[in-house]
């Protein structure tokens, strides 16, 4: 059956759709651009939610090594050749894109990577290896949104920028691994580095409740240790923020905002993430978001100290 091509306004309506239903945190902070980046933005979404949600489904694992595969060499096509054929609205969208934007779409075969090391069940020895694994899942994401965001020319661009972006992506990455360590290892994920669960003497487990077990208060220590230098992280990409336009900088703020006040409810609390998956309610997201468009910060004045 012959595939028909689609408009450009069809993939990228489509590609809104899917960010609207599926990013619950970061369309707090996409709905603050303006039409045309928000767009832009959303296609990048869609993509990488496609890559995502492969390693997270059902498939068997050698399935789903071959559809992470497959859309490895449909975006090193699109990479050489510059342009997409077909009916399918995410790469006619992505495809566009790559004509009108730096966008760099190597950062997408990244993110491929970081899903293969998910599928394939692998565990970090240390943080430096944990870093590896965050930049290519969410670092590789900053980047190409900063291809969308854009940067202030004036007096010139900041050759540092990406470092930036990508810091604030590896950021989150590991806000998300603290939230998420019930949930992972329930589905045989490890993230939190064997060098630190050695450290705080912690063997993870769960007891039969389905909760985290936290011997000896060693897991909240840890929890507690990680989050600081996950927030060093974050302070780092901050400086990302003042080299974007208002609205590219309240979108980066908004989107980052939301997972640095899951971050201080972990530090305060980590039991927290023992026996649920922690979140914020749609009105704390919205008010996130609005601090961000007023240009305030969205974040408190937690202490960050790394425990000794």
């Amino acid at each position: 059956m012959t595939s028909v091509a689609i408009s450009l306004d069809q993939a990228f309506d489509r590609c809104e759709s899917i960010t609207r239903t599926e990013a619950r945190n970061f369309y707090y902070g996409i709905r603050l651009l303006r039409p045309r980046k928000r767009a832009a933005l959303c296609a990048v979404y869609a993509l990488a939610r496609r890559i995502d949600d492969v390693g997270d489904g059902d498939l068997p694992r050698a399935d789903k090594l071959v559809a992470l595969g497959q859309l490895r060499a449909e975006i090193a096509a699109l990479r050489v050749s510059g342009s997409h054929s077909g009916a399918d609205p995410v790469f006619t969208a992505i495809a566009d894109l790559a004509q009108r934007l730096p966008l760099p779409l190597g950062a997408f075969e990244e993110l491929v990577d970081g899903v293969e090391m998910d599928v394939r069940g692998r565990r970090y020895a240390s943080f430096d290896e944990l870093v590896q694994y965050c930049r290519c899942v969410a670092g590789a994401v900053g980047r190409l949104c900063l291809a969308v965001f854009g940067t202030r020319s004036d007096p010139a661009p900041d050759p540092h920028a990406a470092e930036y972006a990508d810091a604030l992506g590896i950021a989150l990455q590991q806000i998300n691994i603290l939230r998420d360590i019930r949930e992972d290892l329930g589905n045989g994920r490890i993230y939190l580095p064997q060098d630190d669960l050695d450290r705080f003497g912690v063997q993870l487990a769960l007891d039969e409740q389905g909760c985290l077990v936290d011997t000896d208060q060693g897991l909240s220590r840890l929890i507690r240790y990680s989050a600081s230098r996950a927030y060093e992280w974050y302070a780092h990409g901050l400086r990302l923020i003042p080299l974007l336009d208002r609205r590219s900088a309240a979108c980066a703020t908004a989107m980052s905002g939301i997972y640095v006040r899951l971050l201080e409810r972990i530090v305060q609390q980590p039991n927290l993430v023992f026996d649920r998956r922690l979140s914020l309610s749609g009105w704390q997201k919205a008010e996130v978001a609005m601090w961000a468009l007023v240009g305030s910060s969205p974040v408190g004045s937690s202490s960050w100290e790394v425990p000794a």
